[in-house]
């Protein structure tokens, strides 16, 4: 029973996914199942009668009807859609309304109801299959056909994404704007200006062992990487755009340093020098000023742990 349902709710999402169910529930109907025979075949129909009230109503053939008509027409007239040759004089080819830049999950009952087959397709150069459609979007429409059988055509995209100038062409998605070396004050406006909001934004610290103040303590930091790059798409599959900043006083790491460097730690404490009251006192750091509790050896200047060295921090080898 529990197949059975699930075949005209994944029928909704996509026809593959409808067909696919309603095979499994076939087969577990009709496989060593203990039903009675009439039982099954109640059930069966009523499987594929479900299946069937979910179909999108789109002849197959339309599409490719109207592919030959357009390429049997002269060039000063392009339309995909056939010329009625029987209308008579009285009939009026019916309108449908401008459904640019609406859910295709809107414009297809709305054009059914109007009397047009409606037949649509991916607008992109992508030529994806269109499936769910409440998760695309019209971008391009055409109608053609006859006063008896007109017809409607519509190009989309995926909702989110931005419509092609013309239609088989690439998504023109937003560019990421190069902001290395800017402050963190004049980065920002630069990234919102191409349509990420500003609660999108992230800073962080471009140096592993460094600390970012509190907001609003940084926008004098510059920028010293960014994700995603420049020039780099700006997708929907882009959900945040991360700025590594550093402060005035120490510039940016090497660029081969990539994102494992480090600010000088003489004592190896994990607080870079500039930060740390105690930067000959490994037992000393901000968040322990009078000792790490149940750490070791003296808390003076040079004493014990205090020449602390390591060769990740004080070297390029790692």
């Amino acid at each position: 029973m529990g197949a059975i349902a699930a075949v005209p709710l994944l029928g909704l999402v996509s026809d593959r996914l409808g067909g696919v169910a309603l095979l499994v529930a076939l087969i577990l109907l009709w496989w060593r199942n203990p039903w009675p025979r009439s039982g099954r075949v109640v059930a069966s129909v009523a499987a594929m009668a479900l299946f069937g009230a979910v179909l999108p109503e789109q002849p197959a053939d339309t599409r490719a009807r109207a592919a030959n008509t357009e390429a049997a027409k002269p060039p000063t007239r392009p339309s995909r859609f056939p010329t009625a040759s029987r209308a008579t004089p009285e009939a009026t080819m019916p309108t449908v309304p401008d459904f640019t830049g609406d859910s295709l999950d809107v414009a297809f009952p709305k054009s059914r109801r109007r009397g047009f087959t409606v037949i649509y397709h991916d607008a992109s150069d992508q030529k994806r299959e269109v499936t769910a459609r409440s998760l695309w979007k019209v971008c391009f429409q055409v109608t053609g056909g006859s006063s008896e059988e007109p017809i409607v055509d519509f190009g989309v995209v995926r909702r989110g994404e931005p419509c092609p100038e013309v239609e088989g062409k690439t998504v023109p998605w937003k560019k990421m704007p190069d902001v290395l070396g800017l402050t963190w004050r004049a980065a920002v406006p630069k990234v919102t200006a191409a349509g990420v909001p500003e609660d999108d934004v992230h800073a962080e610290a471009a140096y592993l062992n460094d600390t970012l103040p509190r907001e609003g303590e940084y926008d004098d930091w510059r920028v010293c990487r960014q994700d995603p790059a420049s020039g780099g798409p700006l997708t929907d599959e882009v959900y945040v755009v991360s700025l590594a900043l550093s402060s005035p006083d120490h510039g940016c790491p090497a660029p081969d340093r990539g994102r494992d460097a480090y600010l000088p730690d003489r004592d190896d404490d994990g607080d870079p020098d500039y930060l740390d009251p105690y930067p000959r006192d490994r037992n000393r750091t901000r968040l322990y000023p009078n000792g790490i509790p149940g750490g070791t050896g003296g808390s003076g200047g040079s004493g014990g742990s205090g020449d602390g060295w390591h060769i990740c921090r004080h070297t390029r080898w790692c």
